[in-house]
């Protein structure tokens, strides 16, 4: 995840490596992941038979999430990188293979598909959003569509910690409700940023109008 608006880039770009920014490609994978998720919370879609095709996308999601952590780090972008990299491995690739156990076809019952979540899942759920909302000062300097991307992913975690863990099992379902809205804003901010990244980029001037930065340091 890129921390420079495309004003920026000129300015603050680390030196020229022969790599192309891929947050747009990672930003891709992340909306696909976040509209699947909210037509499964809301209820859009049947849980059961959806599984598995959803660990399908995610697989996909793990292959491009790991390249752009590997370019993003490649080119010295320490917060995307690694952002980008525990999300392939955690949100994309651990979630494919949850959801294939769920489906009964790694493990799981052979009776038929799990449709629901085991409380192990809220544990990890509940460390990956400890660990993305602490990270969450390092986005602030980032384009702001970026900023709101993190700041939904960090109220739509808790959401999904609540409803695995079964906190309240009465509400389980307004938790989930609540969690895929917000993954679908997060979708679809990611995909408005990654038009920009690329769009403008391709004609080298401001062509869809992105939201600046949230923060910006004052000039001396």
């Amino acid at each position: 995840m890129s921390n420079h608006t495309p004003q920026e880039e000129k300015k603050d770009s680390p030196p020229d490596t022969g790599w192309a920014d891929a947050t747009p490609a990672g930003l891709v994978a992340l909306a696909v992941a976040c509209f699947c998720y909210f037509a499964m919370l809301t209820g859009l879609v049947d849980a059961g038979k959806s599984v598995a095709l959803l660990g399908c996308w995610l697989t996909g999601g793990f292959a491009v999430q790991f390249t752009v952590a590997l370019v993003d780090l490649k080119n010295k972008n320490a917060a995307g990188g690694n952002t980008f990299a525990f999300f392939s491995g955690f949100f994309m690739l651990a979630g494919a293979l949850s959801m294939f156990v769920k489906a009964g076809i790694l493990g799981g019952t052979a009776d038929g598909p799990i449709a629901t979540a085991s409380p192990i899942d809220g544990f990890a759920w509940m460390a990956l959003g400890l660990a993305l909302l602490l990270w969450t000062p390092a986005f602030f300097k980032a384009a702001g569509q970026l900023f709101l991307i993190v700041v939904g992913l960090d109220i739509a975690i808790p959401f999904l910690v609540l409803k695995d863990l079964q906190v309240l099992p009465g509400a389980d379902q307004a938790f989930g409700i609540i969690a895929g809205v917000l993954l679908l804003l997060c979708g679809l901010l990611g995909l408005w940023l990654a038009a920009v990244l690329i769009v403008n980029k391709a004609f080298g001037r401001t062509v869809i109008p992105t939201l600046k930065p949230f923060y910006r340091p004052k000039k001396k």
